[in-house]
């Protein structure tokens, strides 16, 4: 059985509801998961999962979170390398840009990004809740 790590944040609820679908498509394959909010994870924990799901909405001008994802972020993507991820999010303005410097930042820490990420522009749609459902799968397999 896969260990994984949902790891989270969401100031209006929009990613915490596609974490929520993350961890029913991990748990349904069969996977150990579990989410978490930034200030419950930190690098210690990386050696004892199988992968990590991280989410984060577009903050300010297409950013990640600054106050508390991105610093504990930033504290482990070093510690990335060779590890199985998946990225998803929220936006409420842009393109899409934050997801795509993220993939980016993720991709040069030789990450192994085990699917396309999933972002949705504002509330998720059912779409996005099975795209999400299918993220926590392809973490689990």
């Amino acid at each position: 059985m896969k260990k994984i790590a949902i790891v989270y944040w969401s100031g209006t609820g929009n990613t915490q509801a596609m974490a929520e679908a993350v961890l029913a498509g991990a748990n349904a394959a069969g996977a150990e998961a579990v989410m978490q909010v930034p200030a419950e994870f930190n690098t210690s924990a990386l050696s004892s999962l199988d992968a990590i799901a991280f989410g984060c909405p577009a903050m300010g001008s297409e950013a990640l979170e600054e106050t508390e994802f991105e610093p504990m972020f930033t504290s482990l993507v070093g510690a990335l390398g060779g590890k199985r991820i998946a990225l998803f999010g929220s936006y409420g303005w842009g393109d899409g840009e934050w997801m795509r410097s993220w993939e980016k930042e993720c991709d040069d820490a030789g990450a192994n990004r085990v699917c396309d990420s999933v972002i949705c522009n504002e509330a998720p749609d059912d779409a996005a809740i099975q795209s999400c459902k299918a993220l926590g799968t392809a973490l689990a397999n």
